[in-house]
């Protein structure tokens, strides 16, 4: 699969399955042939924004639509324990061999997770909250699993913040998270597609309360 094509494809997913069929096909060059190709800095801007709102109770992690554990190779230097969620078994085994997750859970983030309340102290994501992939109602669910305090630091597309109803979201919830930090990056740092070059992304930051 060209990376072009990859792009398109993901932007054009309507259901979870949609998302397994696609990154079954494109689980073993995802790396090479998006990741690497395209500069993809959202697992980099992730890393960097944890390690700036972090302390030492943000324990333990997990990376939501962990994917291929870009993420989680981002993160090793925090030396915390990792855990990695995601809807394709094609991209967690491609993870898993990274070495860099205490925990592989193949699971819907947007349905209920066999995951217990208050269990994680933080909860980061990269390109999971984009076009036909998982909206702002997983929060509920995200926000149930998180430790009181927990930290989230996440990417939402920007077309997609207001659209998708995430703002509104994080206003219905604003009872159990402090007021979000947003960040607006460029995603790719190559922009080698025409037509999704100049993405951006907002990155989120709050605290369950």
């Amino acid at each position: 699969m060209s990376n072009k094509k990859g792009l398109q494809d993901a932007y054009s997913l309507v259901t979870p399955e949609d998302s397994i069929n696609l990154y079954r096909t494109w689980a073993s060059t995802y790396d090479s042939d998006f990741a690497i190709q395209n500069d993809y800095r959202s697992p980099f801007e992730i890393a960097k924004y944890f390690d700036k709102y972090s302390n030492n109770n943000d324990t333990p992690i997990l990376d939501v639509g962990a994917g291929t554990g870009l993420v989680g190779e981002c993160l090793k230097s925090s030396s915390k324990e990792i855990d990695a969620l995601d809807i394709s078994p094609e991209m967690l085994e491609i993870a898993r061999l990274k070495n860099c997750y205490s925990k592989i859970i193949e699971a819907d983030v947007t349905k209920i997770l066999s995951i217990n309340d208050n269990h994680y102290g933080a909860i980061v994501s990269a390109g999971t909250f984009t076009h036909g992939h998982v909206g702002p109602s997983a929060f509920d669910e995200l926000v149930r699993i998180a430790q009181p305090g927990g930290l989230f630091v996440f990417t939402i597309h920007n077309k997609l913040y207001k659209k998708a109803g995430f703002d509104k979201k994080f206003k219905e919830i604003q009872k159990n998270i402090t007021e979000p930090k947003l960040h607006e990056i460029l995603v790719y740092g190559n922009n080698p597609d025409e037509n999704y070059g100049n993405d951006k992304v907002i990155i989120a930051i709050f605290r369950k309360k």
